[in-house]
C-alpha cells in the first residue's frame, strides 16, 4: 500500500544530511533498522523509489528519517533536500533485515548509520533482545572528515555506548586515519562472539563481511541489509 505524506518539517543535520518528519499513516508499523521506499510526489518522479530507514520510536505518532543528500547529481536525494513544509512524499510498507539480536558491534559507514540509530535509540529506551541498555555496545561509524559524521553528539551521549569515529580524508585528534580494516577491529573488538550489525555501501560491507568471517564470526551473528 502506498500512502501519501506531506513534509511537517526539514531541516539540516549536517552539511549534507537532513531530518525529516512526517506524519505517521494510521496501523502504520516498524521495528527498529527496518526501512522502506520513498518517492516525490512530482511529475516524472514518482516512480523513482528509493529506501530509507526509519530511526525513530514506532510508537511515536511521527515518522523520522535522516536522508544523506548527494547534490552531484540531479537525483531523488538532492530533490529531497530542496523539500519545503507541505510538499509531498510517497511512502510504501516497511521491511528489512536489520533488527536487534542483542548487545554487539555495529559498524557503519556514512548514511549507513541510519538503521543502527535506529537500533541504538530503542536500546537506549530499554527495548531489544538480551540485556536492555547500551552497555558493551561499540559503534565504529566510518566517514570521509569530522563535518560529515551524522548526530555524532547525540551517540556520543549515548549511555554506555562506546563511539569510535575513523575518518578517510582527515587527519584528526581522537580519530582514527583510513578505512574500517583488521587492524582497527583489533584494536575495538575483544570479543568476536558477540553480534556485529553491518551497514554501508557495498564494497565496505563486503569487506567486513570478509574480515569478520577472518576472525571466526559466523554469517549467524553478521546482520546486515539482505
Amino acid at each position: 500500500m502506498t500512502h501519501r505524506l506531506t513534509v511537517r518539517s526539514i531541516a539540516p543535520v549536517t552539511h549534507d544530511t537532513y531530518r525529516l518528519i512526517l506524519p505517521k499513516p494510521d496501523g502504520y508499523a516498524w521495528k527498529p533498522g527496518q526501512a522502506t521506499e520513498i518517492a516525490l510526489d512530482q511529475e516524472g518522479w514518482r516512480d523513482e523509489k528509493r529506501p530509507f530507514t526509519f530511526v525513530n520510536d514506532p510508537k511515536a505518532d511521527t515518522i523520522e528519517l535522516v536522508i544523506k543528500s548527494y547534490p552531484d547529481h540531479d537525483g531523488v536525494t538532492k530533490r529531497i533536500a530542496e523539500l519545503q513544509e507541505g510538499d509531498a512524499l510517497l511512502l510504501e510498507e516497511p521491511w528489512g533485515a536489520i533488527h536487534d539480536e542483542g548487545p554487539g558491534v555495529f559498524l557503519a559507514g556514512g548514511a549507513g548509520i541510519t538503521p543502527m540509530l535506529g537500533l541504538l535509540r530503542a536500546r537506549g529506551r530499554g527495548e531489544g533482545v538480551g540485556r536492555p541498555g547500551l552497555e558493551g555496545c561499540t559503534l565504529i561509524f566510518a566517514n570521509k572528515t569530522r563535518a560529515d559524521i551524522i548526530l555524532r553528539e547525540e551517540l556520543e551521549a549515548m549511555e554506555g555506548l562506546k563511539t569510535v569515529f575513523p575518518l578517510s580524508e582527515e587527519e584528526a585528534d581522537g580519530h582514527p586515519y583510513g578505512h574500517i580494516d583488521g587492524a582497527l577491529l583489533d584494536a575495538h573488538v575483544s570479543d568476536w562472539s558477540q553480534i556485529f550489525y553491518v551497514c554501508g555501501p557495498p564494497p565496505m560491507e563486503e569487506a567486513l563481511g570478509e574480515l569478520l568471517r577472518e576472525r571466526d564470526v559466523p554469517d549467524a551473528r553478521i546482520i546486515h541489509e539482505e
